[in-house]
């Protein structure tokens, strides 16, 4: 998969009523430049990925595997704020050369998907053959063949929902209650501020990707005679290191859970059913048994509101993080759809 860097310097325009006057977009395609013709495979990220699906799917992305980019011209975008190269609170704010922190616009998924729609635009692409994206990534690929319902011919929603629920607002709130009960997240002038409350909301994040099962299969204590249980407690600190040393930022970890919050088709379009009538594609929303962020139930019930649209279900014992577990059984739904 080969980097790219689209600079835009003319103003951007954000849902909460925000404007930036330059934007940086990261994504990667196919080692090679689009050929009208190409069948184009689009893939949204997930929340803590970043725009090269081979290094969080590998697996499923890359030479000779499942997603071929040299059979198919493959493109990822990175999110708008996330920490990668793109823009977002962790990019140089020009009126005061250091980073915008707080002062950047509140982001919604709706933006996210503008913004990546200037990358299709800028590629020359007309239309996409198969979008597909798990989690907030699904939140994009809902809302993106809603605002255009002409380009995409086949979506599959992975582990995602039409709207964010509850339950999923209070895990977030909660991760953002960490990141500001670490004192440097507010004091800090740089990128240095809240990283102890980053791996505590990462650390909190995991328990609801991850199930009951899950964790006493994986992280049972070696010896019967354990004094104080400590292995999954390391595991949750090794996590939450983990993403620090991906270089990811509290305050780009602050504004995507926000992201998340915004999630609502039917904002604005007379609901979500109303939305959904919208949509052109031919759908596919794939459904983790054991995800309890996005459970089966809604994601049956989305497939009723659609118009032509299949519903197919993974069963697996690690819940939301069954769709970076479960590649045999994804691969087995996929295919058919793929062989079109």
């Amino acid at each position: 998969m080969r980097y790219n860097k689209l600079v835009i310097d003319k103003p951007f325009h954000f849902e909460s009523g925000g404007r930036i006057n330059h934007l940086d977009l990261v994504y990667y395609t196919s080692d090679r430049d689009y050929r009208p013709g190409d069948t184009v495979v689009w893939v949204c990220h997930a929340l803590t990925g970043n725009a090269n699906p081979e290094d969080w799917w590998p697996q499923l992305v890359g030479k000779d595997k499942f997603f071929d980019p040299d059979k198919y011209f493959i493109v990822c975008v990175s999110m708008l704020c996330s920490p990668y190269g793109e823009t977002g609170p962790a990019s140089v704010n020009p009126a005061t050369g250091r980073p915008y922190l707080f002062d950047f616009p509140m982001t919604t998924v709706r933006d996210i998907v503008n913004a990546e729609i200037l990358v299709r635009k800028h590629l020359g692409i007309e239309r996409i053959d198969l979008m597909l994206g798990p989690s907030i990534g699904g939140f994009q690929a809902l809302e993106w063949v809603i605002m255009e319902p002409k380009v995409v011919r086949n979506v599959v929603f992975l582990a995602t929902a039409t709207r964010v629920t509850p339950f999923m607002t209070a895990f977030n709130e909660s991760q953002r209650m960490a990141l500001e009960a670490d004192p440097s997240f507010r004091a800090a002038k740089d990128l240095s501020g809240g990283r102890a409350g980053l791996a505590c909301a990462r650390s909190i994040a995991l328990i609801s990707y991850r199930t009951y099962a899950g964790y006493n299969m994986t992280q049972a204590e070696p010896e019967e005679d354990t004094l104080f249980a400590d292995r999954a407690a390391s595991y949750q600190r090794y996590q939450g290191e983990k993403l620090l040393r991906r270089d990811f930022d509290a305050y780009s970890y602050w504004y995507l859970t926000y992201a998340l919050d915004s999630m609502n088709v039917g904002r604005g379009r007379g609901g979500v059913e109303a939305a959904l009538s919208r949509i052109q594609a031919r759908c596919m929303m794939i459904s983790i048994d054991s995800d309890v962020l996005f459970p089966p139930s809604h994601g049956r019930a989305t497939v009723a509101a659609l118009k032509d649209a299949a519903y197919r279900e993974i069963s697996s014992a690690f819940g939301h993080d069954g769709f970076l577990v479960e590649n045999d059984q994804l691969m087995d739904i996929l295919r058919p759809l793929l062989e079109k």
